[in-house]
């Protein structure tokens, strides 16, 4: 990462971000990819600051920099047409690097504050149709050779899609945590707990891959285990649910967590209102649950145009 901007930067500064990356490193257990992404955000900054300044900054020009400097960064971005996500990222790197300083004594600037992330839109949640969905489930009973593991697959794909749980919360689950009431107590994101309705046919698809297992099912023992008998890694779900998107022809954006959104969207069009849906989902917030009203609507606009005899081009 320094040996991109060396003779760019000063030499106070250049150890500085020699320090802040073995932080990164050691502290904070960062990836390779993630080094690199901060590496270029910030190379790409202080290449700004050769040209903004007129020569090569050291810390005491990042002590000094106005909150005109860091718009005016943020402006030549726009004119260069980079888009808001790569944005997003570099102000994120900035604020890093920054805090870094910040903790280790070495400046203080509180103008980074007025860095502002550019708005991003988040992307509708892409769900199944209902056809799809029951379909899927079926699927993941033809796709491995062993039985159990099979059952296992249909189990775990009937929970997500019956109950709208994430992935994490699935694979987190023990065999003591299926409820003898029909109630499953999930602990999600923020470690808030919820309560959320099993279906019959949840419980039936569980309880047939227990029966089936070759491993004890001790209260707790993990519910969903691998070939191995430990608990099932997500990165196994995915590839089965590849193998599921080939089998069917399904886009790439039938993914585990699709099954949520289309636990979801499918309550809505039923005519589930949005904060019991808010509720069985875990989100903190409505505005994040009534993405699904907007996903619904762009449904009934395709089968309108589908269906509706005035709709159809003369």
């Amino acid at each position: 990462m320094a040996k991109a901007i060396e003779f760019t930067v000063e030499p106070t500064l250049l150890k500085t971000v020699y320090a802040w990356r073995t932080w990164l490193t050691v502290e904070r257990n960062c990836s390779d990819h993630t080094l690199d992404g901060y590496g270029r955000d910030l190379s790409a900054f202080l290449k700004f600051l050769l040209d903004h300044l007129g020569y090569r900054p050291g810390l005491q020009d990042l002590e000094k920099l106005k909150s005109s400097d860091f718009r005016a960064y943020l402006a030549k971005r726009n004119m260069d047409g980079l888009s808001k996500s790569s944005t997003a990222r570099s102000v994120s790197t900035l604020r890093n690097f920054f805090r870094y300083m910040d903790k280790e004594d070495i400046l203080q600037n509180a103008e980074i504050r007025s860095l502002r992330t550019p708005k991003l839109a988040r992307p509708l949640p892409k769900p199944l149709s209902p056809e799809d969905a029951k379909a899927a489930l079926t699927a993941f009973g033809q796709i491995h050779d062993t039985p159990w593991i099979a059952d296992r697959d249909i189990a775990l794909m009937t929970l997500l899609y019956g109950c709208g749980l994430r992935i994490s919360e699935a694979l987190d689950l023990n065999v003591g945590d299926i409820p003898a009431d029909g109630t499953l107590v999930i602990t999600g994101k923020g470690n808030k707990q919820r309560l959320v309705p099993v279906l019959p046919v949840v419980i039936a698809a569980v309880d047939n891959y227990l029966l089936t297992r070759p491993f004890g099912h001790r209260e707790g023992d993990p519910l969903f285990v691998g070939a191995r008998g430990k608990r099932l890694n997500p990165g196994v779900v995915q590839r089965q649910m590849r193998k599921v998107r080939t089998l069917m022809g399904l886009p790439d954006t039938a993914t585990p967590h699709a099954l949520r959104h289309s636990f979801a969207t499918h309550l809505l069009a039923d005519g589930g209102d949005l904060r019991t849906i808010q509720e069985l989902l875990g989100h903190a917030s409505l505005s994040t649950t009534q993405r699904y009203t907007k996903v619904d609507a762009a449904r009934l606009t395709e089968v309108y145009r589908e269906a509706h005899p005035r709709a159809r081009a003369p």
